[in-house]
């Protein structure tokens, strides 16, 4: 069993991207879940950390000592270091308490504490539940290094890339995927995409955005993309081509594209995208639950995302 430390505050979703690199996810509290089967968590965007679980007590720092006097650990080797956490300031554990009284715990088991480059990491997270785990991986949070405002090619109303790789993995990204975004942009949601480890394909009916989203793409990705331009209602591709589609539909009244409603745009678009893929993520600032159903998709789910106040962004996740 193993122990993941979620980011941000939208557990719901949090879990459900977990769900694309994790089998058996459930919310254990908050900021905190647990999982059976992980593979390639250093690509998860709302999960920090993954651990092997220990176990689980109240919170608070003797219920934690106690938990791990108890636990077998004998498989554990060489050099240790304690790190806890009160996961979103939620319990007001003394954190440095907890590490000096259960690395204490280690020491009197026979281990050496080495806070600089230990070979095991015990960490401790304090929510509405205390949970330790040796720690297995943390995800790469380089996400500051990609701001829309930095890259190559930028239009404001660009995605945050931290948010665009989470959407990239609710729809399936990795290897041996093959990624498409009918409405690509600036190609935000397909560079991260590319980077967990897809081939992508994007397609934009403007060609500075096609230009420009080839520009970042060529910029983060060495190989593996290609950017065209085209229409979202009539792609240039045959029956699943792809496994699967991710796009940010246009915000406001109307589509782009003269003479098109943005209702006709989108809902044209979402049959055109189950027609070349199985499965889908579709990003808008209102529900499209109607225009998924009509266009033949299930909504799996779907996740309202407060990004400030006068935007939400309504996720989509379509079969």
């Amino acid at each position: 069993m193993y122990l993941l430390e979620l980011a941000g505050d939208d557990d719901a979703f949090a879990v459900r991207e977990a769900a694309s690199r994790c089998s058996d996810v459930e919310l254990l509290a908050p900021g905190l879940a647990t999982a059976r089967g992980v593979r390639r968590p250093e690509t998860l965007a709302y999960t920090r950390r993954v651990c092997r679980l220990v176990g689980t007590c109240d919170p608070a720092v003797e219920d934690a000592v106690t938990l791990l006097k108890a636990a077998d650990f004998e498989a554990v080797r060489g050099s240790v270091a304690v790190r806890a956490r009160d996961v979103r300031g939620r319990t007001g554990v003394d954190t440095q308490a907890a590490e000096g009284r259960l690395g204490s715990v280690l020491v009197d088991r026979g281990l050496a504490v080495d806070l600089e480059d230990p070979d095991h990491t015990l960490v401790a997270l304090f929510s509405e539940t205390a949970a330790l785990g040796w720690l297995a991986a943390e995800s790469r949070r380089d996400f500051g290094t990609r701001q829309p405002t930095d890259k190559p090619f930028f239009q404001p109303g660009s995605m945050d890339p931290m948010d665009a790789r989470a959407l990239a993995n609710v729809a399936g990204a990795g290897p041996d995927a093959r990624l498409l975004d009918p409405m690509c942009g600036t190609g935000g949601i397909l560079v991260e995409a590319g980077l967990a480890g897809a081939e992508v394909v994007g397609v934009d009916a403007q060609r500075k955005m096609v230009e420009g989203a080839r520009e970042n793409l060529g910029h983060y990705l060495e190989d593996g993309f290609d950017v065209a331009r085209g229409d979202a209602t009539r792609l240039p591709f045959a029956d699943r081509s792809f496994d699967a589609a991710v796009f940010d539909a246009p915000y406001g009244r109307q589509s782009k594209i003269e003479g098109v409603s943005l209702e006709d745009l989108v809902g044209d678009a979402l049959s055109e995208v189950r027609r070349v893929a199985g499965r889908a993520v579709l990003v808008g600032d209102r529900p499209w639950n109607d225009a998924a159903a009509a266009a033949g998709w299930d909504v799996e789910s779907r996740f309202d995302r407060r990004v400030h106040r006068s935007l939400t962004r309504y996720v989509h996740v379509l079969e």
